[in-house]
């Protein structure tokens, strides 16, 4: 079913005003080259770092620009906005710039670090309910009460032109790009960027990537309409989106050749790829594209661009999704042996451990479950290993000293 007749699209010349409005507001980030990438796709794969943005992600560009063409009347009133924390920032920022008050209404679950730097910015933050509908539900009805103006964080035109630059600067720093791949939640950037992009090289592939517990534009798009989503479950708060706008599922349907999803585990693997092997901090939300590259390499024609859209990552949570990410890369290993229940026996299991190489994180006794016989004794082994190849070495050598290793 079509849903792109009614809907006028943002149009490159659109994207091209914005991006005259934004000179020397916002930065021009760079564009890295990932050789690690490469390799496994066989050709160029670059990384557009929209987390070396001000404020830390895309969203300042689309904030500034839908602020900037409000009339004066219209910012005197204020603005309001709706936000996890990424779109919080860019509106706080963008409002004082202008010179607007900026009121900002976030879940609960909001990370402490992107409801601390809204503040900072000015922006009065405010917490309640626990997703983004929630708070978009209130922002609307602050606006409605006070005449504040509701600044929508993907689907309004001139946000989506003012995310459209990312792909602008794409074009111009990587003129034989054959696909852009971009982390969509409500689909601002990827529809600004596919407004941009095909405007100029139609050829190039535009495909958008959500987490595939929050994935509301494949069932959105199969429908015609947008399709709320009854559930949510992602560490990718910033993508974590119940349904697309009329106007973004417009755009992605017309012009996005193609919506791919990710597990949680590509999130985290692809969050410490690009901690290790790109020396940049991630967010998980900001990461899809590139978790995306890594899940299926061949699936996407290079010179590829990852659209890295945000680095707004709360320390402890960033401590758990590596930790997560080194599970599901093969590098930590849980095992269970059972033992003589005689002093030695644990010594020897270690010293064994010691010389495969594999460094022990933690150790417990289990003597009372029914698994075991009399005089035996279960130890749980945490390790931390080299990877799956190295995992399945030390699985086999100590099958063959005698032990018989149970993987939790």
């Amino acid at each position: 079913m079509s849903v792109t007749g009614a809907v006028p699209l943002v149009s490159g010349a659109d994207v091209e005003e914005a991006a005259r409005l934004l000179d020397g507001v916002v930065r021009r980030t760079p564009l890295e080259h990932s050789r690690a990438l490469a390799e496994r796709v066989g050709g160029p794969v670059w990384l557009k770092c929209e987390n070396l943005q001000r404020t830390g992600s895309f969203k300042i560009r689309g904030a500034y620009t839908r602020i900037a063409r409000l009339t004066p009347e219209e910012r005197a009133r204020g603005v309001v906005a709706a936000s996890a924390g990424n779109h919080a920032q860019g509106v706080a920022l963008a409002a004082r710039e202008l010179g607007a008050a900026a009121t900002v209404f976030m879940p609960e679950t909001a990370p402490l670090p992107k409801v601390a730097a809204t503040r900072g910015y000015g922006a009065d933050a405010r917490l309640g309910g626990d997703t983004l509908t929630d708070a978009i539900v209130d922002a609307v009805r602050f606006a409605a009460e006070t005449g504040s103006v509701f600044i929508h964080p993907f689907d309004h035109p001139d946000v989506i032109a003012g995310q459209g630059t990312v792909g602008l600067e794409v074009l111009e720093q990587c003129p034989d790009v054959a696909t852009v791949v971009v982390c969509t939640g409500g689909g601002g950037l990827v529809s600004g960027i596919a407004a941009a992009v095909k405007a100029r090289r139609p050829d190039v592939r535009v495909v958008a990537v959500q987490a595939a517990t929050a994935a509301a534009f494949p069932a959105s798009l199969a429908a015609g309409h947008p399709v709320p989503l009854t559930a949510m479950a992602t560490m990718a708060d910033g993508i974590a989106v119940a349904a697309p706008g009329d106007l973004t599922l417009a755009h992605v349907a017309g012009l996005v050749d193609e919506v791919r999803t990710v597990t949680e585990g590509d999130l985290s693997r692809a969050l410490l790829f690009c901690l290790e092997r790109a020396k940049l901090v991630v967010e998980p939300a900001g990461v899809a594209g590139v978790a995306a590259v890594l899940a299926d390499p061949t699936a996407f024609a290079p010179p590829v661009v990852a659209v890295v859209s945000g680095g707004n990552i709360d320390p402890v949570l960033m401590m758990k999704v590596v930790q997560h990410g080194m599970a599901a890369a093969g590098r930590y290993l849980t095992l269970r042996v059972q033992v003589p229940d005689r002093p030695g026996s644990l010594a020897a299991l270690l010293r064994e451990l010691a010389g495969l190489s594999a460094n022990v994180l933690s150790v417990e006794h289990e003597r009372t479950t029914a698994r075991l016989d009399l005089g035996e004794v279960e130890v749980g082994v945490h390790l931390e290993t080299r990877g799956p190849d190295h995992e399945q070495h030390v699985l086999a050598a100590l099958a063959a000293a005698g032990y018989a290793p149970r993987v939790d």
